[in-house]
């Protein structure tokens, strides 16, 4: 298949904040976890309650950053042959791309799994603050 420059760039760009939102959604859920240790119930319920209103800013945050990895993962499917793996095939670069590819999956599944463990931190806040 030939890529035109136009085309191209928009994979490249694509392929880019794919890699950005991988990046978000694991740093979100460290960022949140790192916040949540910090709480303290002897800071009373308003510092409970900070939490809470951080994790729905951040949980925002998170759930755009894995909406853009499910919708930019199509088209970097999609071209994945042509533009990845034939670029690296050029380059002899295949074990780099392979790593990457494992680094982004685990960021992917660590983050996920993050963000459902701060899940029951939070309902187990809300219930202590109730």
């Amino acid at each position: 298949m030939s890529i035109s420059p136009e085309l191209g760039l928009a994979i490249m760009m694509n392929n880019y904040f794919h890699d950005v939102a991988t990046a978000l959604l694991i740093g979100s859920a460290v960022a949140m976890w790192s916040m949540v240790r910090q709480y303290d119930p002897v800071d009373g319920p308003e510092a409970g309650r900070l939490v809470l209103r951080l994790h729905a800013s951040m949980t925002k945050l998170a759930r755009g950053a894995l909406v853009w990895i499910v919708v930019g993962g199509i088209p970097r499917t999609i071209f994945y042959m042509d533009f990845e793996w034939s670029n690296a095939v050029g380059k002899m670069q295949v074990p780099a791309l392979v790593l990457k590819h494992v680094l982004i999956f685990t960021m992917v599944g660590a983050g996920a799994w993050l963000w459902l463990k701060l899940r029951r931190r939070m309902a187990e806040l809300r219930a202590a603050l109730a």
